[in-house]
């Protein structure tokens, strides 16, 4: 009885000590217990130009100080200032302020193309998806794919690159490759051997002495049960001996690489096809870009993801063949999905990645002419303050900076973090059961993306809706002919 009595107090005494040290350590802990600052972590790629913009930013605001630099200002004064429209072929979309900005009315192209599509039933619409990880592995982007297929037609997952980090992850196709691919990405090489392609990367089959491959067979999906007119996409090259090889029924089906354009193609099959795997021979130093596969009609989404991307690489494409590959795959959408890899940096003020995806929205349209743009916001991210997980600080001024950088840029805007409940909502979705979002408190898991691709698409179709009531409402503008008609009529009646 002694011995349980002194086991009782000494377990006693270490829990009231543990209690006493730990308050008096609290008071001397940081409110917020990790680090703003970005750390390297292996197998994380770090945007080189993210970290290039952000030292830069140290000069700028230098200089803004010196100027006083109107964009030096925080932004906080376009709150109540109405955003005005003018319109746009006839149409234009009821005036907003900065709190509400969604910007429909710079999607009125994307929008008429849409309405061209679902009233006649013929062409295609073609978006392309650009994200870092939030959308590894086709995640968002195949739920929104689908939805936009089901109400306006089309098949197929649409670009896929040579070789994909998130390659065994993705469930829309089966994808594999040989590993001797030689690649560089926009991410981590800020010149490459050859321009980057549309997805970001280049590829090159420079093992002579193993043959390079690439597999591809039908995924998970409504509407991914073929791969629909499988085209591979490569460059211009010295090398006129390079060939594709691959298996049609009993045959093997041998295609030269003809390499005189910017941007070439070769169509392995005018069908649809289960599989397909493909031997590029003699094909080093030849850029190669990747595969498409879509059926020509109806939508057609391209993911583009890259994980630790912040979007400002896309700054260093080649407007040459960019413009080439517009002329081939015809983006009516560009959308552009980033935030995740930009929280950490230790700073409230983001005038630096402002200023930084100004620039790069701006080569978008030299690329990509006649498209629009779309800019998804970051979305919730919590991290533990006072040992309790609350939404980071640095989400809202972030979301601002998209923002303003979008409204700037004449682009259309969605506020992810907003839609899916605004201050704390993260924290939410990983407690949920069943869970939405993973540990991290950063990423959805599949049941998540689901939520986040239904919430943009919302937003994208109840704009779209909008946009056909102001159609059907417009007044037929008079032509200079018309108005000149009705001058002479009306002299001829006096």
């Amino acid at each position: 009885m002694e011995n349980s009595k002194s086991y009782f107090f000494s377990s006693f005494l270490i829990v009231l000590l543990s209690a006493v040290f730990f308050l008096g350590i609290k008071r001397v802990l940081p409110n917020k217990i990790f680090s703003d600052k970005a750390g390297t972590t292996k197998n994380v790629l770090i945007d080189s130009m993210l970290i290039d913009a952000f030292e830069e930013e140290k000069k700028q605001a230098a200089l803004d100080s010196l100027k006083g630099d109107a964009d030096a200002q925080d932004g906080e004064g376009m709150s109540n200032q109405p955003v005005v429209y003018y319109p746009t072929d006839g149409i234009q979309f009821p005036e907003e302020t900065f709190e509400n900005y969604k910007g429909d009315q710079y999607l009125i192209s994307f929008f008429e193309k849409l309405y061209q599509l679902e009233t006649t039933g013929k062409g295609n619409v073609r978006i392309a998806y650009y994200g870092d990880s939030m959308t590894d592995g086709d995640m968002i982007v195949q739920d929104l794919r689908t939805s936009m297929q089901e109400q306006f037609g089309g098949r197929g997952v649409g670009f896929v690159p040579i070789t994909s980090e998130s390659a065994a992850s993705r469930n829309s196709i089966k994808h594999e490759y040989s590993g001797n691919w030689k690649s560089q990405s926009y991410l981590n090489v800020k010149w490459p051997k050859r321009s980057f392609g549309v997805n970001g990367h280049v590829f090159f089959a420079n093992d002579t002495a193993r043959t390079e491959w690439v597999k591809f067979k039908t995924g998970k999906g409504k509407f991914n049960q073929e791969l629909d007119n499988p085209t591979v996409f490569f460059g211009s090259s010295g090398n006129k001996k390079g060939v594709v090889a691959y298996v049609s029924g009993k045959d093997t089906i041998r295609k030269k690489m003809s390499t005189s354009a910017t941007l070439n193609t070769i169509t392995l099959s005018n069908g649809a096809l289960k599989g397909i795997k493909v031997d590029f021979h003699q094909a080093d130093s030849i850029p190669v870009y990747g595969f498409n596969f879509d059926d020509g009609k109806g939508v057609h989404v391209d993911n583009f993801s890259q994980r630790g991307n912040s979007g400002i690489p896309i700054s260093k494409f080649n407007v040459p063949l960019m413009n080439a590959f517009q002329d081939k795959l015809g983006y009516d959408l560009i959308v552009l999905h980033y935030g995740t890899n930009v929280l950490n940096y230790g700073t409230l003020d983001y005038k630096w990645y402002e200023r930084a995806m100004t620039k790069t929205v701006n080569k978008i349209h030299e690329c990509f002419p006649g498209a629009a743009v779309l800019i998804i916001s970051t979305a919730d991210k919590a991290t533990k303050y006072d040992l309790e997980m609350r939404t980071d600080s640095a989400v809202v001024p972030l979301t601002k900076a998209q923002k303003r950088y979008a409204l700037n840029t004449k682009s259309g805007f969605v506020n992810l973090y907003q839609l899916m409940g605004g201050n704390g909502s993260m924290v939410k979705w990983v407690e949920e059961e069943p869970a939405m979002a993973g540990k991290d408190y950063t990423h959805p898991n599949f049941k998540g993306a689901k939520r986040f691709a239904s919430l943009i698409y919302g937003q994208i179709k109840q704009g779209y809706e909008q946009f056909k009531k102001l159609r059907a409402d417009k007044k037929p503008v008079a032509s200079p002919t018309d108005s000149l008609k009705r001058k002479t009529d009306s002299l001829d009646a006096n």
